[in-house]
């Protein structure tokens, strides 16, 4: 499986015009959600190779990446002509660049697409990588397939446009990736100051966790190993994150992952000896800049509910990636009821 080159663009245009121009499309479409629309869609129609593309509209919003919205796209594509040897350019967050990959993906068995990443959760999760899918039945990404980009294009000027949540809900991704790598990207990331954000240094820290996480997909396109590491703090945070939406109070995918990460490292700490002092670190980062998921022990059974539905999972088991230090990555690694409800427990109790 080919996968596609991440470019953290100095020139936008330029480097758009370039991907465009080595693909040589029959024709463009353009995915955007109504914020991208808004904000970033102006300065791409800038390219003299987009004056002809047509583009579709979706609304923005986790709850609207699922099969009806999917449909929508393939419906505007099919209308309008598209054939194989269309162009998709997803512009946007993980909501578009997650949908439209899919709906390329399975458009008449698939036409080639390219992600500009408008966030900073897009661009260090789910724009790069592969990955493509849908949420189903009040699961997260239940129904996808692994297609990656030709090209993902990353402006890191696009993040300013972004307001204090969905930056720190974009860091959390590089949080995780730094505890996957080294001490030494544990500790810039803890050195990084939410209260005065200096996008040069951003800039630096996304190159990082996008490296970080593109050699972990190098070595495993499909997850059937190493790529299961990416996977630290989801299976708790995806539990979070379908939790809240069913509790009608839903919170961003960054925000469940810090969430999860703070229960997974508390897990990693029991079973494996990953080290306390790491773990408190995160907790303080977690508390001073994420708050706290609020949750009950009557809701313990639903959150365990919702774990069992995680596709890392092998028979009954449910599955986690754990931590013995940092930079340590622990496989396939399995928690009893008991000791999931534990973790719960301690996570209100911190």
């Amino acid at each position: 499986m080919a996968f596609s080159s991440t470019i953290i663009c100095e020139n936008l245009i330029a480097e758009l015009n370039e991907s465009i121009e080595n693909q040589n499309p029959a024709d463009i479409f353009v995915l955007v959600d109504e914020n991208t629309k808004k904000f970033c869609l102006p300065l791409l129609l800038q390219s003299e190779k987009l004056k002809s593309c047509q583009i579709i509209t979706i609304p923005s919003g986790d709850e609207n990446k699922n099969i009806d919205t999917t449909i929508q796209v393939w419906n505007f594509l099919s209308s309008h002509g598209a054939t194989r040897h269309s162009l998709m350019i997803n512009a946007g967050g993980g909501m578009v660049t997650d949908l439209g990959g899919f709906a390329a993906a399975t458009f008449k068995r698939g036409i080639r697409y390219i992600n500009v990443s408008t966030t900073l959760l897009g661009a260090v999760d789910a724009a790069t990588g592969g990955k493509t899918g849908i949420n189903f039945l009040g699961l997260k990404n239940e129904i996808g397939v692994f297609a990656p980009a030709d090209k993902v294009l990353i402006n890191v000027d696009f993040f300013r446009t972004l307001d204090d949540k969905n930056l720190r809900s974009g860091f959390a991704e590089m949080i995780k990736h730094s505890l996957l790598d080294s001490r030494e990207h544990w500790n810039n990331i803890l050195k990084f100051d939410f209260n005065k954000i200096d996008f040069d240094l951003l800039k630096c820290r996304v190159v990082e966790s996008v490296k970080i996480k593109e050699q972990i997909v190098e070595k495993d396109p499909k997850e059937q190993n190493l790529r299961k590491a990416l996977n630290l703090g989801h299976t708790f945070g995806h539990a979070f994150e379908s939790f809240s939406y069913r509790q009608h109070q839903p919170i961003l995918h960054g925000y469940a992952v810090l969430y999860g990460l703070v229960c997974e490292l508390y897990l990693s700490h029991v079973k494996l000896n990953f080290p306390k002092e790491d773990l408190l670190k995160l907790i303080t980062l977690s508390k001073e800049n994420y708050g706290k998921f609020s949750f009950c022990c009557e809701d313990y059974e639903q959150l365990y509910e919702l774990m069992t539905h995680d596709k890392k999972n092998v028979s009954d088991a449910i599955n986690f990636t754990l931590l013995s230090d940092v930079g340590k990555i622990e496989l396939n690694q399995t928690a009893t009821k008991k000791e999931i409800y534990e973790c719960l427990d301690f996570y209100r109790e911190m």
